[in-house]
C-alpha cells in the first residue's frame, strides 16, 4: 500500500483503527515554523464526534510529537505524531471478519492482504487515521497562516438542503473556521442537523457536499498537465474516505454554461491582475492565478448503517444479510471537513515548495 504523499514536503500515515495507535510524518516542512498544540487540539476537536449527529466512539486524540520539534518550532526534520487509541470494542467487529460490509473495503482488503489485513473498524481503511492527517495537517496551515494563506470549509449541502455561497472568502473562511458545524448560515444549519438526526432514528445515513476556500494563495504555482494544482489536489483529496467527487470552481455548473459565461474575464485592479469572476476556482492550464482557490467535494452516506442489507461470506462464498450494531455515524461530512482543511494545506506546502523552495515556508522569508 502506498501510504505516502508529496515529493519536497510529504505525509506518510500509519496505524489502524483499533490498533495501539495512529499516526503520521510530515517531511520536508521548512524549519522555523510555529507549532502550537492548542491549535492542533483545537482542529482535532472539529473532527470528533459531537451529539446525535455523530458516533459514540468518542477518541480524547491526545497527540504526541516524538520528532522534528523542538521549543515550539519544527527544525526541519520529520515531523511525527503519535495519536494512541484508547477508545475500542473490537468485539463489535468479531462476528464480521470475512463478510463485506457494504460500501466499506472489506473485501477488496481481503483480496489484495490475502486474509492477514486487520478487519476491525476497517483497520487501515478506516476514517479514524485521518485524525492523523488532521494533526499533522495543523502544523502546515500554521506555516500558511505565516504567509498569509488561509483554508476554510463550509457544509454547501446536506440532504438536499443547501448553505449560502461563499462571497467575501477571507472573511467565510475566518467564520467557517470558528465554528464546530460549518455552515455559514445559522438557521440552514439547524434543518441540517435535524436531516441528519431523522436520518439516524430511521436506522440510515446522509451525505453532504464541502465547498474549500483558499484565500492570498499566489499566482504561478502549479505545472501544465500532470501535476497541475487541480491534479494534485484531487489526488490527495480522493484518499479521503467517502469522497466520491471533486470539482473546481463551477465544476459541472460549466456544462450548462455557454463559454460567454463560463470565461472568467479578466482586468487590472488595485495594481495587479483579477478576474472578474472566477468559475475556474483560482486556476487556468493547472496552474494558480491569484484569484481565491475553491472547490468542492461530494461526501457519500456513511456506509455503516443500521438497516438490514444484503452481502457475501466471501470466505465461504455464500448470500447473506447484514445487521449491524456497535457505534456508527449517521453522516461523516461535518467531520470531515477539517479533513480536507488539513490536506489542502500539506498539499500546498509540498507545491510552494517545489515553486520557490523548501525554505519558502520559513516565517523570516518573502
Amino acid at each position: 500500500m502506498k501510504n505516502t504523499f508529496g515529493q519536497s514536503c510529504s505525509l506518510t500515515i500509519f496505524g489502524e483503527s483499533h490498533g495501539p495507535a495512529i499516526g503520521a510524518v510530515l517531511d520536508g516542512l521548512a524549519p522555523g515554523v510555529t507549532v502550537d498544540e492548542g491549535f492542533i487540539s483545537a482542529q482535532l476537536s472539529k473532527r470528533r464526534p459531537a451529539g446525535k449527529i455523530s458516533t459514540a466512539r468518542i477518541e480524547e486524540d491526545k497527540f504526541e510529537i516524538v520528532s522534528g520539534v523542538y521549543n515550539g518550532k519544527t527544525t526541519g526534520t520529520p515531523i511525527t505524531v503519535v495519536i494512541p487509541n484508547t477508545n475500542v470494542k473490537s468485539s463489535d467487529y468479531s462476528e464480521f471478519s470475512h463478510i463485506a460490509r457494504p460500501g466499506h473495503a472489506d473485501y477488496t482488503a481481503h483480496l489484495k492482504y490475502h486474509g492477514f489485513e486487520d478487519y476491525r473498524g476497517g483497520g487501515h481503511f478506516s476514517g479514524r487515521i485521518t485524525a492523523a492527517v488532521v494533526a499533522a495537517g495543523a502544523i502546515a496551515a500554521s506555516a500558511l497562516k505565516e504567509k498569509g494563506i488561509t483554508i476554510g470549509t463550509h457544509i454547501k449541502a446536506c440532504a438536499g438542503i443547501y448553505d449560502r455561497e461563499i462571497s467575501d472568502i477571507p472573511a467565510d473562511i475566518e467564520t467557517v473556521n470558528a465554528l464546530n458545524f460549518a455552515v455559514l448560515d445559522s438557521e440552514i444549519a439547524e434543518a441540517m442537523k435535524q436531516a441528519i438526526e431523522d436520518a439516524a432514528k430511521d436506522g440510515d445515513s446522509v451525505g453532504g457536499i464541502l465547498e474549500t476556500g483558499v484565500s492570498g494563495f499566489p499566482a504561478g504555482v502549479g505545472e501544465p498537465f500532470f501535476d497541475g494544482v487541480e491534479s494534485v489536489l484531487a489526488h490527495a483529496l480522493f484518499s479521503i474516505p467517502a469522497i466520491k467527487g471533486v470539482q473546481f470552481g463551477a465544476g459541472f455548473g460549466l456544462c450548462g454554461m455557454r463559454g460567454s459565461e463560463a470565461n472568467d474575464s479578466f482586468e487590472i485592479s488595485d495594481g495587479r491582475v483579477v478576474t472578474g469572476t472566477n468559475r475556474s476556482g483560482g486556476i487556468n492550464g493547472g496552474i494558480t492565478n491569484g484569484m481565491p482557490l475553491v472547490f468542492s467535494c461530494a461526501v457519500k452516506p456513511t456506509s455503516s448503517i443500521y438497516k438490514p442489507q444484503r452481502t457475501v461470506d466471501f470466505v465461504s462464498m455464500e448470500n447473506t444479510e447484514l445487521r449491524l450494531s456497535g457505534r456508527h455515524d449517521p453522516a461523516i461530512f461535518h467531520r470531515a471537513r477539517v479533513v480536507v482543511d488539513s490536506l489542502t494545506a500539506i498539499v500546498l506546502c509540498d507545491m510552494l515548495a517545489q515553486r520557490f523552495g523548501t525554505d519558502y515556508l520559513m516565517p523570516d522569508k518573502k
